[in-house]
């Protein structure tokens, strides 16, 4: 019997449960885990423990969501798990990936440079750089946060003084001013869950408004995508190097556009409009990786 980490900020989360019980199904045993507790040395060895676990002696390494942090608290974190990639240990996802992720601006970048569809973005530092944008994209835009998710913090903007004003507030706290011209997607969009490379369910998420988060209020609805879409979400993937992701996409009157890649993404409205055990694709993409 191996031991597999769980990097998580909650064990009792469903997730987490979830990865637990997949985990023991396949004879293992789950070992949980706080970013937040790594320590780690340097000069006097190689080891690295979380709260007397050492990492060294784990099969394989799950991150779920980093948790809330400072900056030089987030740049640590993934500076202990790229050095246990570095050390041979696996790590899903891939410290790169993550990084990649959290940054919406650098992921739609390297999407772009790769050919995917994305939406038309803009970002600044400066409020009237960020107007200037505004019209570029045709006065109806979505103001997001270049970190975060789960739908916190986003906001529809159309009116160009309620805009500048909060570009203005935005400049003032030193954010960077992140925004996308707003795309018609019939308050819905598509959710794919990869793993490996496979896309292993999808799903519609349906809302009463042109929010589409789960966790702002949306309705999962099964959903069976095509192969233009499966192939998508998986180039997309493998651009960032994401080994277990959720693929956001949107479809409009002009296509398909990819607005997010979430690298530690949530389920369980996916699980209740799929037959397939979510968190056991999981766990065996997990440990096939481990006896190759």
């Amino acid at each position: 019997m191996a031991k597999i980490g769980i990097f998580s900020r909650n064990p009792e989360s469903w997730p987490s449960q979830q990865l637990r019980e997949a985990i023991i199904y396949y004879g293992h045993e789950p070992v949980f885990l706080r970013l937040s507790r790594v320590l780690n040395r340097i000069g006097y060895g190689l080891k690295s423990e979380v709260e007397g676990v050492n990492l060294y002696d784990l099969l394989a390494m799950i991150v779920r969501p980093i948790g809330r942090c400072s900056l030089e608290e987030a740049i640590y974190r993934l500076d202990s798990l790229h050095r246990l990639v570095r050390e041979g240990k696996i790590v899903i996802n891939h410290p790169s990936a993550i990084e990649k992720c959290i940054d919406k601006f650098y992921s739609l970048f390297l999407l772009e440079k790769h050919g995917l569809p994305v939406p038309k973005t803009a970002v600044a530092e400066n409020a009237e750089d960020a107007l200037m944008a505004f019209y570029e994209l045709g006065g109806d835009v979505v103001i997001k946060p270049i970190f975060g998710s789960r739908g916190i913090g986003i906001t529809r903007v159309s009116n160009p003084d309620t805009a500048i004003r909060i570009f203005r507030s935005l400049q003032f706290y030193h954010s960077v001013i992140y925004l996308q011209e707003f795309i018609q997607h019939g308050q819905r969009d598509i959710r794919m869950f990869v793993v490996g490379d496979e896309v292993v369910a999808a799903m519609y998420r349906e809302s009463e408004s042109w929010k589409t988060n789960i966790a702002q209020g949306a309705r999962p609805r099964a959903f069976k995508p095509g192969e233009e879409l499966e192939e998508l979400a998986l180039k997309a993937c493998k651009v960032l190097n994401c080994e277990v992701a959720g693929v956001d996409v949107l479809k409009s009157p002009q296509g398909y556009f990819i607005t997010e890649i979430n690298s530690q993404p949530g389920w369980r409205g996916l699980q209740s409009v799929t037959k397939v055990n979510i968190a056991k694709r999981i766990i065996r993409y997990v440990i096939e990786k481990a006896k190759r």
